[in-house]
């Protein structure tokens, strides 16, 4: 995003003022510069590591921030000193998108802050007598509750950005944050209390290098996993923009309804691997017009049975073209099944009720919400409340009385902000076949 609203500006601003206010009472106290130099330099060099060559091929995207030098300093050092040690490191760092130096501010402050909150949770736990001792049993506990101070921290900022930058409503942005991060943060304190302990002993700070070395090569192998995750996205972007070039009417059509089926899975507390597979299944919902001729997807006029059968085979279609794709899960069954009806009337195979798989009962409530709040060539968009009241008096027919009462609510709270819109279609849209009502639904 090269535009960043000045509202986010705004935040990022405050935050990176409230950390130097935190990080400011170092200078005038007693600081150990050494240790706060060597930590800084640790980190640092572990973040350049992390884009650079790694065994000969360049570390894959994802490696992330390495946290357990951060946490190593909110161990060893006071909070305002333990807040320095990010700054050279998220400064330095290479920014891949504008504007850069709002960025890099914006991740040194974070951290900056997050560290400060775990060293002085650490510090209220007891934690520094521990670690100097050494204790490191007793040392779990305040190591423990500096690692939730860090997530707790990490989670507040985060939702606060997505929420400014990205118009996310907060509920959303913090929602599942602090979860999904706290495994891996875990596991990082843990090595960050480990290099502590063993940088306190006798065996001095080259001995607590040590911990680096297999914890880094940790992260490595778990960026493997995230290069795969994005590798995903880029077969899910691929097999899109295929369809968009084919049918100009789901040029962004695609994305919203993506976008509308997350909106009601977490409205319905569903996981976040889940929410992530309903995504998948609105952008995929119609990949298998790929497999119809285009000049049925473009025709001006009334269609004849035979080319509606056609059309209307393009779930098939689309099935048989992911099935191979394991990491979709769910996603393939709501492919396969999102015109189906809840009065059995719909199709490819006239399921009723609850046969019909829950991602494809969701998917079919926000493809009809896009198609009736998106403008076509002989269709205006109607008003979000006039498509939620269609929506309504359609459920238990041809839609799940459930997911229209959870997209009524969502969209009632956070209101409906598409991110992309169909507009700028320039080929007639797609037949719209097996409609209760007008605009009820599409293909």
């Amino acid at each position: 995003m090269r535009s960043v609203p000045p509202v986010a500006r705004a935040y990022v601003l405050l935050t990176a003022g409230v950390a130097v206010v935190c990080a400011a009472p170092a200078f005038s106290a007693g600081t150990s510069w050494p240790g706060v130099a060597l930590l800084a330099f640790l980190y640092a060099g572990c973040e350049q590591l992390g884009r650079c060559r790694l065994v000969g091929r360049r570390a894959p995207k994802g490696m992330g921030t390495f946290f357990p030098v951060l946490l190593a300093g909110a161990f060893l050092l006071p909070p305002a000193a333990a807040a320095l040690v990010a700054l050279p490191g998220a400064l330095l760092a290479s920014v891949e998108r504008r504007p850069a130096w709002l960025r890099k501010v914006w991740r040194a402050a974070q951290l900056a802050l997050s560290t400060w909150a775990a060293a002085r949770v650490f510090g209220a736990f007891g934690g520094p007598e521990a670690v100097a001792d050494p204790r490191f049993p007793y040392a779990l506990v305040p190591g423990g509750a500096a690692v939730l101070a860090f997530c707790v921290a990490l989670t507040v900022l985060d939702g606060g950005v997505l929420a400014t930058a990205e118009r996310v409503p907060l509920r959303s942005a913090w929602r599942g944050l602090f979860l999904r991060m706290l495994a891996p943060v875990a596991a990082h304190g843990l090595a960050g209390l480990v290099m502590a302990t063993m940088w306190t002993s006798s065996y001095g700070p080259l001995a607590a290098l040590l911990v680096l070395l297999p914890m880094y090569i940790s992260c490595w192998v778990f960026a493997q996993y995230q290069r795969e995750w994005s590798a995903h996205q880029a077969t899910i972007r691929a097999l899109v923009q295929a369809v968009d070039i084919k049918d100009g009417y789901t040029r962004g059509h695609s994305e919203r309804v993506g976008q509308a089926s997350m909106m009601i899975a977490r409205e319905l507390g569903m996981a976040g691997e889940r929410v992530e597979g309903l995504r998948f299944a609105g952008i995929l919902h119609d990949v298998g017009k790929l497999g119809v001729p285009t000049r049925l997807l473009r025709k001006d006029g009334p269609l004849t049975p035979e080319e509606r059968e056609v059309i209307q085979l393009h779930p098939e279609y689309g099935h048989e073209m992911v099935r191979g794709i394991a990491f979709l899960g769910e996603a393939r069954a709501a492919i396969l099944h999102h015109h189906e009806r809840l009065d059995g009337s719909g199709y490819p195979y006239g399921l009723a009720g609850a046969q019909i798989p829950e991602f494809a009962r969701v998917v079919a409530v926000a493809d009809a919400f896009d198609a009736m709040t998106s403008t076509r060539t002989y269709s205006r968009a109607r008003p979000v409340a006039v498509a939620l009241a269609e929506l309504e008096r359609c459920a238990g027919s041809q839609f799940d009385p459930v997911m229209v009462e959870a997209l009524v609510r969502v969209l009632g709270r956070d209101g409906w902000h598409p991110v992309v819109t169909a507009d700028e279609a320039v080929v007639p849209p797609a037949r719209t076949e097996g409609v209760a009502a007008p605009g009820a639904a599409s293909l």
